[in-house]
């Protein structure tokens, strides 16, 4: 038996910048034409909350954003000079003392060792979270930069609010999440990563980090600003090490930019009118006592500021394959609050919606998406994506380009790393891994790939433009991420800027 196989490269998506430029390079094109949203040079209020030295170490850094500095990697197609804030972004950062709160430095250095309990886990916390949430009043800046030793960035503790039966029902899960894991053909460091990006995750209920936990905390007051944390290592690493003071400066801008209230860029291609919402799912611990897994929905479109919605609570044992699912009534739920969050926000109803998920479809999902959609979206594509050990090379041992869709019968696979041709360079070590894509129900698969490519243009916290992800479950898994910290009584913030 034959089996047909057909391989086209896909074109690399534009993304729409000031002055309606379009290129496929985020730093090329913002050095040129600047942001989409380009107002003209306006100041951004920029608040630093930290230890005192870590204050000025910052206050220092971010006055030095103003300035042109050469970029010192090999490959100056991908990693560009800075241009400076003004002319990358159009904004001048100021910093005034009414927006300076330093943390108490007795405090953190009697609370800050290796080796911690629960309770002084919250304390440092604490001593971060207050001098934070005294700069959310009516006169407030666009965006709270919080420095941050790299020690505590890289703190965590275990969860205090595990039962021992718990922690062995979640450390079981963690196996089988990391036997899956293996499945993939001599997995590299790199792609464990990925993987880890497209599933459930025990450990991040197990243990508790800093950085999430501060972030989760800001969720839960009212009226909050976003905060962009600010690594002390970022700040004196040197240029020989790691990436250049140019390229961290085009990193930490772009996620200052957006937070602040800017859009750096839009897809160019994506049509008008159309939702795509990543579903995840995530363990949960409920003040009731027990372990569930939390479905979120990650909307975005050209129409409108991406958005979050957490869905339905599901029991540990509502699971195919080990793999957690919505039975109808969740799924028809979530729909529903998707497509009536995208009307409150535009006015209107989408012309189509289409959901990405990382695992297959069950026909209880399949019937309440499509229940919900019916009468009130036209079309409604459900599309699954996930990591596989498929492997291709092009003439000789070259990586196949980014984009490069594979169909082998009714197999699909893209891309969405690989060599970059507008940096002549595969930004890897190994042979990259596509994504295996596929449908409930009939759709278009080209046409899908090319709209998850565009969306993996869409991480506003890097300057890279390229993303192994869409946005959509990209960014759904960090909201999830973030509500392993929270209670279940609280929800997440739904806007976007808060999750970057």
């Amino acid at each position: 038996m034959t089996i047909p196989i057909q391989i086209r490269c896909l074109p690399e998506p534009n993304l729409l910048f000031g002055n309606r430029m379009q290129d496929v390079d985020p730093r090329r094109a913002l050095a040129t034409a600047g942001p989409v949203d380009n107002r003209g040079v306006r100041p951004v209020q920029v608040a630093i909350v930290g230890l005192a030295d870590d204050i000025r170490a910052a206050i220092d850094w971010i006055q030095g954003l103003s300035a042109f500095k050469p970029a010192k990697e090999k490959n100056a197609r991908r990693f560009r000079d800075w241009p400076g804030i003004a002319q990358a972004f159009g904004i001048e950062l100021c910093i005034e003392d009414r927006f300076i709160r330093n943390v108490d430095r007795a405090r953190f250095e009697h609370l800050h060792r290796p080796r911690i309990s629960n309770r002084e886990f919250e304390e440092l916390v604490d001593i971060y979270d207050g001098p934070i949430t005294s700069l959310f009043g009516d006169v407030r800046p666009d965006c709270v930069v919080v420095c941050i030793p790299d020690e505590l960035g890289d703190l965590r503790v275990e969860n205090p609010g595990l039962s021992h039966e718990e922690r062995n029902a979640l450390e079981t899960l963690k196996r089988e999440e990391e036997s899956d894991q293996l499945g993939l053909f001599e997995p590299t460091e790199e792609e464990i990563v990925q993987a880890e990006a497209l599933r459930t995750a025990a450990e991040d209920l197990l243990f508790r980090t800093f950085y999430r936990a501060l972030k989760a905390r800001i969720h839960s007051h009212d009226n909050p600003v976003p905060i962009q944390v600010l690594r002390r290592g970022t700040i004196e690493r040197d240029d020989g090490i790691g990436h250049s003071f140019a390229t961290r400066s085009w990193n930490f801008c772009t996620a200052l930019y957006y937070k602040s209230g800017g859009l750096p860029w839009r897809p160019a291609g994506l049509p008008e009118g159309v939702c795509f919402v990543g579903i995840s799912f995530h363990h949960l611990k409920k003040r009731s006592g027990h372990l569930v897994y939390a479905s979120v929905a990650q909307a975005f479109s050209t129409d409108h500021e991406p958005f979050c919605l957490q869905g339905a609570h599901i029991d540990h044992d509502q699971r195919i394959d080990r793999q957690p699912y919505l039975n109808e009534k969740q799924a028809k739920g979530l729909m529903q609050e998707v497509l009536a969050g995208y009307q409150h926000r535009t006015g209107v109803n989408p012309k189509r919606v289409v959901v990405h998920k990382t695992s297959l479809y069950q026909s209880e999902e399949e019937t309440g998406f499509r229940a919900a959609a019916e009468g009130v979206v036209p079309q409604c594509d459900l599309v699954w994506l996930r990591n596989t050990s498929f492997r291709m090379v092009r003439k000789g041992t070259e990586e196949p380009w980014r984009g490069t869709l594979f169909r082998s019968g009714d197999d699909h696979y893209l891309f969405t790393s690989g060599y970059v041709p507008w940096w002549d360079e595969f930004p890897g070590a190994h042979i990259p891994a596509p994504l295996q894509i596929g449908s409930s129900g009939p759709t278009n698969i080209e046409a899908r790939a090319s709209e998850i490519l565009a969306l993996s243009k869409m991480n506003w916290n890097s300057s890279d433009g390229v993303t192994k992800l869409p946005v959509t479950l990209l960014f759904a898994k960090r909201v999830g991420e973030l509500m392993t910290e929270m209670s279940d009584n609280v929800r997440p913030n739904p806007s976007f800027r808060f999750h970057t």
